[in-house]
């Protein structure tokens, strides 16, 4: 079947119907024409003049012609060719009313009279306004049909087909997620030689769930098994099966799933499937709730496949945990490929890729931006990618440089610059303490991040900015590096407190003090990090508010005392070691204030250079 005529029906086409629109205008106004050329009558230009005087004037011989056409009379003057008198006559002849039958030169023409004209303008009359409203049933007839298609289309999937005509996507075209890509290849092999494993008893897997944070390229490497494999690819996102009316997702599954049995092999993909396919039961609308129906006509679709049809169904979320365990048992989900967030070698590659076809400077280190952004996703990468070409542009530099580049970085990481924002003397001044007191805290305590930069410049929703970047990616972190973590954390409020007093302090520490907090709570019940609830976690249900209030706490209120008091004990603490660490280290928090006033921003290099010599007191160690 030709993929470019898919469910096409030429003869019904917007160019026909407007054809036929314009054929129904020009005759109506044909036939408006007929009756008022029927109905117009004699000419406008003829005088008329009485019976009595006809005659008298035909008796003179001023007359050459009369025409007679029933009682009306055409009357044409000596030395004229053309009728420019007309008349109306009685019952009986002319004759019989005075003319004169010897007059010489005179012609009296008496015609047969015709009711053609007549019969036209009656019927043109009597058409008129039953074609007027033939015309307006007709017309809302049509718009009636048009509505009733689109109810009856409601039901039709609007999955887009992309098959051999378009620009296709390969493995080779994703860099990073190698294991993601072998676990794929598979799927891959299974639509190109089927019989090859059929011939060993295997079965083709029904589903394959890719499972990833944002951004980390499951949609793309479902678009390059597609690509890999040369068959057609159904798109569709799981929201699109949602509408009001009850019955239309399911009804848009079975249509989809009928095109795709049409055109196997193929694959199904469906981005977001967790809007259709959360657990069960938890809806207001219990069974007839209109997201549970389409969920239900998926489960007997994927496990009502008949062997050979070779058609996979592979699925996007990042809510996995939400899903429906229905959906995820074998038969239907056969296979999960987890995304991760790329490492500092995919990091690497991936930027290879977003930077091949820009001009680049040559003191362009990619593997230097790599190690900077661990935590990012391929999304983040091309973002920072674009950007940066937007900062060369915008700077008129014909090649990205490496100065592009990190503005680039910077901005998406923590915010553009606001340098319109004017701060006067004490804030300037306040600004700078704080971060510093970020910076000491941070570069003083073992188990910290490195600082990155510090600067009072206003960027994104902040103030001024302190920061630390890992130096090598991590998969664990211990209760050792979040203690010091929340103690950098509060050392901007610290700082405030030690050099301006505990009543001075600014509203500047927000931002830091619901970050710790967070910290703070989510060792205690997420990770057993307590002193008192050590290995115990406690969950917290995190779907949506209807789930909080119908499902119970797993833990009594007296647990919930204990947790509470011991994320007051983890921000205590920080605060104490972050407090001990300025006032050990006074004299390079104002160095370094001195420096963020004159300079406004400062590099790792010089950041380390101003604190070389600063101290560890013994009250803030953890031993």
């Amino acid at each position: 079947m030709d993929k470019k005529s898919f469910g096409k029906k030429p003869n019904k086409t917007p160019g026909n119907k407007k054809n036929y629109r314009n054929i129904g205008f020009i005759a109506f106004l044909v036939l408006f024409g007929i009756i008022i050329f029927s109905t117009a009558g004699q000419s406008p230009e003829l005088e008329e003049v009485p019976l009595s005087e006809v005659v008298q004037r035909a008796n003179r011989g001023d007359i050459s012609r009369i025409e007679i056409t029933g009682n009306e009379l055409l009357v044409t003057e000596s030395g004229e060719e053309e009728p420019s008198i007309e008349s109306i006559k009685e019952e009986g002849t002319i004759y019989e009313q005075g003319l004169n039958g010897d007059v010489e030169g005179l012609v009296v023409d008496p015609q047969s009279e015709s009711s053609t004209g007549t019969i036209f303008a009656n019927i043109g009359i009597s058409l008129l306004p039953v074609l007027i409203i033939g015309a307006l049933i007709l017309f809302m007839l049509r718009s009636a049909q048009g509505q009733g298609n689109q109810a009856m289309s409601f039901g039709k999937s609007k999955a887009k087909l992309y098959g051999s005509d378009k620009e296709k996507v390969t493995f080779d075209d994703i860099a990073g997620s190698d294991e993601a890509k072998q676990d794929l290849e598979e799927v891959v092999e299974f639509l190109k030689f089927p019989k090859k494993f059929e011939a060993l008893g295997a079965k083709i897997p029904k589903g394959v769930l890719l499972v990833g944070p944002p951004g980390t390229g499951k949609t793309l490497l479902s678009r390059a098994v597609a690509g890999e494999a040369k068959v057609p690819f159904f798109s569709i996102s799981g929201s699109e099966f949602v509408e009001m009316f009850v019955g239309v997702g399911a009804s848009r599954v079975r249509d989809l799933f009928s095109k795709a049995k049409k055109n196997s092999p193929c694959i199904i993909f469906i981005d977001e499937i967790d809007a259709v396919g959360r657990r069960r039961g938890s809806g207001m609308g219990g069974g007839h709730d209109e997201r549970e129906q389409t969920l239900n006509q998926i489960l007997v679709e994927m496990d009502g496949f008949e062997q050979g049809t070779n058609v996979i169904v592979l699925a996007a979320t990042n809510r996995a945990d939400v899903l429906d365990p229905a959906l995820l048992r074998p038969g239907r989900f056969d296979r999960r490929v987890n995304i991760i967030l790329p490492d500092r070698k995919d990091r690497e590659a991936i930027l290879k890729v977003h930077f091949k076809n820009k001009p680049v400077e040559p003191d362009v280190d990619l593997s230097a931006l790599a190690a900077k952004t661990a935590g990012t996703s391929g999304a983040d990468l091309q973002n920072i990618a674009n950007e940066s070409s937007i900062v060369a542009a915008r700077n008129n530099h014909k090649k990205v440089s490496a100065t592009d580049i990190t503005e680039a970085f910077e901005k998406v990481a923590i915010g553009p610059e606001r340098r319109n924002k004017i701060m006067n003397d004490h804030e300037k001044e306040l600004t700078a303490y704080h971060e510093a007191g970020h910076a000491v805290v941070g570069h003083v305590l073992p188990d910290s991040d490195m600082v990155h930069k510090v600067t009072i410049i206003p960027r994104g929703g902040t103030g001024g900015v302190t920061w630390f970047i890992p130096p090598e990616d991590k998969s664990y972190h211990s209760i050792i590096e979040y203690k010091d973590v929340l103690a950098r954390m509060l050392g901007g409020r610290v700082a405030e407190e030690v050099m301006y007093g505990s009543d001075r302090v600014t509203t500047g520490a927000g931002s830091d003090l619901q970050k710790a907090a967070e910290l703070a709570r989510d060792m205690i019940i997420n990770q057993g990090m307590g002193k008192k609830l050590r290995d115990q976690v406690f969950h917290v249900e995190e779907g949506t508010m209807m789930d909080r209030m119908v499902h119970e706490k797993q833990y009594s209120e007296e647990t919930a005392k204990m947790i509470d008091e011991e994320v007051e004990t983890l921000v205590t603490e920080a605060a104490r070691r972050a407090r001990a660490v300025i006032k050990e280290n006074t004299k390079k928090l104002e160095e370094l204030k001195d420096a963020l006033v004159e300079k406004e921003t400062i590099d790792a290099d010089e950041v380390i250079k101003i604190l070389e010599g600063s101290k560890m007191p013994k009250s803030a160690s953890l031993y």
